[in-house]
């Protein structure tokens, strides 16, 4: 095996540890996300989007606090952030213009 695969196989953060394969599965529910992008707003949920949203904001910031830095884990939850905000973005966008009353003169 070359050094860097000896390296990446033996970091403490590497595929013989939980620390890996967790955030490796996890990409599921981000890619997940991003599917729902298609799906139209009225069926998103509010507290799904934010818990998502906020527990990829909390755990991007733990992964820079563990030893060694897990680059996997703040990838995957940066990705969560992102996906649960701009899903909540569209789901407040169209519930407030389609709440908008119309004006009738």
């Amino acid at each position: 095996m070359n050094s860097k695969l000896r390296s990446l196989w033996n970091h403490p953060a590497g595929p013989k540890t939980i620390h890996f394969w967790a955030p490796t599965f996890k990409w599921g529910l981000s890619i997940a996300n991003v599917s729902d992008f298609s799906k139209p707003p009225e069926t998103l949920s509010y507290p799904q989007q934010t818990v998502i949203a906020i527990s990829g904001v909390i755990w991007s910031r733990y992964c820079f606090v563990i030893k060694p830095w897990n680059l996997n884990l703040f990838g995957v939850n940066s990705a969560m952030a992102c996906t649960g905000l701009y899903q909540l973005s569209r789901k407040l966008r169209h519930d407030y213009s389609a709440a908008a009353p119309a004006i009738d003169q």
